[in-house]
């Protein structure tokens, strides 16, 4: 064989082994963005690059896999049901303790359902591995919560981290007790 043919050789090999890291990469993309949504642009933006970001979204799923998450008994999913229609109720006469409430109760089923219930940013990141599309509105009531502890947030702002909530909780009981609004 001639030094020309094992020079065409090796770079048809080397072009080969290219377009494949490329397509598994490409396809990779392409999963973790189908599957985490807008999570995947946040965490492009909070990690500044698309390799970043996928090795942080690939790591959550990995550190999920790992704990014991799982659906609340039809006895306990009805009890949390009904607390949130209490704390629903509650919004017209005190719609800051509602807030708080909400909150509250959105804690209480993470922990029943099993989740680490570390600081906020990381509680966020846990839950965005099994509901990626109400995750940014989880962050936004959030924000909207801790605002209202200083009384910058107005009434419309607290209902509507009122509905952020309520869609969480809806997702965390996998039962739709409040009816689901489009996600923002």
């Amino acid at each position: 064989m001639t030094t020309s043919a094992m020079i065409l050789i090796i770079a048809a090999v080397v072009v080969v082994v290219i377009a494949a890291f490329v397509f598994v990469r490409q396809q990779r993309t392409k999963k973790l963005r189908n599957h985490f949504g807008p999570e995947y642009d946040h965490a492009v933006r909070e990690y500044g690059s698309h390799s970043k970001a996928e090795e942080e979204l690939l790591a959550r799923q990995k550190r999920l896999e790992k704990l014991p998450i799982h659906s609340l008994p039809p006895a306990e999913r009805d009890q949390f049901a009904a607390q949130w229609h209490e704390v629903q109720s509650r919004f017209v006469d005190d719609p800051s303790g509602s807030i708080e409430k909400a909150d509250q109760l959105v804690n209480e089923v993470m922990r029943a359902r099993g989740y680490p219930m570390s600081d906020f940013d990381r509680r966020a990141e846990d839950l965005s591995v099994d509901h990626p599309e109400v995750i940014r509105n989880y962050r936004a009531a959030h924000n909207i919560a801790k605002r209202r502890v200083t009384g910058e947030a107005t009434t419309e702002e607290l209902r509507q981290a009122l509905v952020y909530y309520r869609d969480l909780f809806d997702d965390l009981l996998e039962a739709h007790v409040a009816g689901r609004r489009n996600t923002r």
